[in-house]
């Protein structure tokens, strides 16, 4: 879904006759978080478009920030991890879970980053603060889509709002 996401998005932008250089005019994340009985574990994904998290992350960190051509992917990692772990935090029972980082790639426009979480059993409710990149522009938003046994739900969270709830 993300993908069919990001696919409409970068043609919003082609056919407003914006460059690969120009900014583009929706500022969007997209995060999907589906729960794996099997495993007891949250798999998650974070799609950011890569000009806009790099030029968020140049903000707050000091370094060379390129996460398409890192000569040091250990750096990238960590900056990747640190970043979406601060603003993305998932809580069980009024507990943050902790997301191990699995790592992350390119795909088409955006940086996806990979995040894995154990759960504790009877899975009913999460609580998700969530507020990628909404220092970065105002006009900044995040769809979550979250599966838990097939059944799918979706948020759209619009800067200033950060927090939202599944219920299953």
């Amino acid at each position: 879904m993300a993908s069919i996401l990001f696919k409409w998005l970068f043609l919003a932008c082609c056919s407003t006759g914006l460059s690969s250089n120009a900014t583009h005019p929706i500022y969007v994340s997209v995060t999907e978080i589906e729960y794996n009985a099997r495993e007891k574990s949250l798999e998650l994904s974070c799609k950011i478009f890569t000009d806009d998290f790099e030029k968020t992350l140049r903000q707050g960190y000091s370094g060379k920030v390129d996460l398409l051509g890192a000569t040091d992917k250990a750096a990238m990692n960590k900056l990747v991890s640190d970043y979406v772990k601060k603003h993305l935090i998932i809580s069980v029972s009024g507990k943050p879970l902790n997301l191990d980082f699995i790592g992350y790639e390119q795909q088409e426009e955006g940086i996806v980053s990979f995040f894995q979480s154990a759960v504790p059993p009877g899975l009913k409710k999460l609580d998700i603060t969530n507020n990628i990149l909404y220092e970065y522009k105002s006009e900044q938003f995040s769809i979550i889509h979250c599966i838990v046994n097939g059944n799918r739900k979706s948020v759209k969270l619009v800067n200033p709002e950060t927090k939202t709830y599944f219920e299953f």
